[in-house]
């Protein structure tokens, strides 16, 4: 045989053995070994579920107040500067307001006068009501007599008695009608000196509610204009905002206004001060913006130590829904095609289906399912779009947080 006989033999005996050995290798006692593919499944649970949007709130004052003068003055005295805590009717600033002390002063002297006047009018009725006793008592003896001796008593005297009895009576009706006119302008002047005593009292700048000072305006020595003043020309002392309870307002998006309710439960937290503390919606708009189709909701945070301050952003967590005792699976089990959902489960074969399901309420990490599915089915969490329907597939538990875990938000 000749050399190039050998090396063509020598070359397909090496690819017999060769094939040889991959047969072997993709048999095992005569049978073909197929690798089949993993799966990660979870479990149809029953549990809790609540339905839940984040948004970002923003923090304001409770209410917050920029304090003017209600009279034209100059500044004598401020007793606070920003920052400043005040409790309710605490002196902020004092004007000086000379020409209203003049006024004050002009009507305390008026009400005296008029207080003079009255007691005047009133000893005028005394002296009235004695004349009028001695005069109508001198007619009735006159009257007398004549009445039991006729004649004795001349017509002209009598009739003079008679006149000056009614003259008498007629100057106790002038007394008194002196005495409800003094009496008028004593009231008078006691509500002009209530006026401008009110406006005295305006000069002295007070603090309507407790709170922080948050800006102050005027130094001492400036000139503030009355508040009922014009805009341009009116400038306020100081403002003044309630810290210690503040608003959380948040934007609700059109799509979840129908699921919000006073008393609505929400979870907040704080990134600023690394707070986490749960709430309730306190009050909402019940109109939408126009511009950004969202609705104003807040919720009162009482902040007693200032440590939120107004302007701090916080991410808030609104449940909009809740259910107890649904049917639950992982969120990322649910498939949608077109306009309906299915998922993948794996029967007690271990083969893939597909089944179509109605899903209920949406949670962070999980779903409702409403319709197409019972309780312990497994499903397929995820990479659906590896796995064939009928095909055969080797089980992995996946890592879901049971339903009894979940915490009411």
């Amino acid at each position: 045989m000749s050399m190039r006989s050998q090396s063509i033999v020598f070359r397909v005996a090496l690819v017999t053995s060769f094939s040889g050995l991959l047969l072997s290798g993709c048999r095992e006692n005569g049978q073909e070994t197929v690798s089949i593919p993993t799966a990660s499944i979870a479990p149809v649970m029953r549990g809790n579920l609540s339905s839940t949007l984040t948004v970002a709130g923003e923090f304001q004052p409770y209410q917050e107040v920029d304090l003017h003068a209600k009279v034209s003055g100059y500044i004598r005295r401020i007793n606070v500067d920003i920052g400043d805590r005040i409790k309710k009717g605490e002196v902020l600033a004092v004007l000086e307001v000379p020409e209203l002390n003049a006024q004050v002063a002009a009507s305390k002297a008026q009400i005296q006068h008029s207080e003079s006047e009255v007691a005047r009018a009133k000893s005028e009725v005394t002296y009235a009501q004695a004349d009028y006793v001695a005069v109508h008592a001198a007619y009735s003896r006159l009257a007398e007599a004549a009445k039991r001796r006729p004649g004795l008593i001349a017509e002209q005297e009598l009739d003079d008695a008679r006149a000056k009895d009614q003259d008498a009576e007629a100057k106790i009706n002038v007394a008194k009608s002196a005495l409800e006119a003094t009496e008028g302008q004593l009231a008078v002047s006691k509500a002009d000196n209530e006026r401008v005593q009110s406006l005295e009292d305006y000069s002295i700048v007070t603090a309507p509610f407790t709170g922080v000072v948050t800006m102050r305006y005027a130094d001492v020595g400036s000139l503030i204009q009355a508040g009922t003043a014009s805009a341009t020309q009116s400038e306020p002392v100081v403002r003044v905002a309630q810290s210690d309870l503040l608003r959380l307002r948040m934007p609700v998006p059109e799509e979840d206004v129908p699921y919000i309710h006073i008393g609505s439960e929400m979870q907040i937290r704080v990134k600023a001060t690394g707070k986490t503390f749960a709430c309730k919606v306190i009050r909402f708009t019940r109109e939408l913006n126009t511009s950004t189709r969202t609705m104003l909701v807040e919720v009162d945070v009482p902040n007693p130590d200032l440590s939120l301050t107004s302007g701090m952003y916080a991410e808030t967590t609104i449940v909009l829904q809740h259910k107890s005792n649904v049917l639950i699976i992982p969120a990322g089990a649910v498939e949608r095609q077109g306009g309906s959902s299915y998922v993948l489960v794996v029967d007690r074969q271990n083969k893939v289906v597909k089944v179509p399901v109605v899903v209920g309420i949406q949670g962070t990490d999980r779903v409702e399912i409403s319709k197409g599915l019972s309780e312990n089915q497994q499903v397929i969490a995820s990479g659906q779009s590896n796995y064939e329907v009928g095909q055969i597939v080797q089980p992995k538990p996946f890592t879901i947080a049971m339903p009894d875990q979940e915490e009411d938000q």
